[in-house]
């Protein structure tokens, strides 16, 4: 089964204020290099960057029409350490932290644990803005995302001619 390269990137300008609005980008490619890109406004009221970033992941996830071998990007630490490090010990807790407490979205939480049990998802972290272009193009469409507007297209990679 060939691997899906899946970026994704939140954004939340006023970042948990009343009048913040989050967006999510995703950027999809499959081994023949066709893309899709993905962006939208969050919903809800509490609307934070940490929920932009899970809402990338579930929502670039949620794009994959049959179970498949993924390779997750993401410049979100918490988004990267949730699924590869915490994810498990909530669940085993009963969705509480070590310490006890309420797993902080943990609406979005289950929602993309979902998710990662219906693919084979390997999360990797990538410094945001390094230039990285897959990760610029999935901050780009959460930055559209932050202001209302919803993206859903289809490109595919030119190939390079000698």
């Amino acid at each position: 089964m060939a691997t899906i390269m899946v970026y994704t990137d939140g954004a939340c300008p006023n970042n948990g204020e009343v009048s913040a609005q989050g967006g999510y980008g995703a950027l999809l490619i499959n081994a023949q290099g066709k893309r899709l890109e993905i962006a939208g406004p969050l919903s809800g009221h509490h609307q934070t960057n940490n929920r932009a970033e899970l809402t990338a992941a579930i929502q670039g996830l949620a794009a994959l029409k049959q179970p498949s071998t993924v390779i997750l990007t993401t410049d979100s630490q918490y988004v990267r350490k949730g699924c590869n490090e915490w994810l498990t010990k909530w669940k085993n807790n009963g969705w509480k932290t070590s310490s006890r407490k309420p797993v902080a979205n943990d609406d979005l939480w289950r929602e993309l644990d979902a998710l990662l049990t219906t693919h084979t998802v390997e999360v990797r972290w990538v410094k945001g803005h390094s230039g990285q272009p897959e990760n610029e193009r999935a901050d780009a469409l959460a930055t559209l995302g932050a202001t209302g507007q919803s993206v859903r297209r289809y490109t595919r990679v030119k190939p390079a001619t000698a």
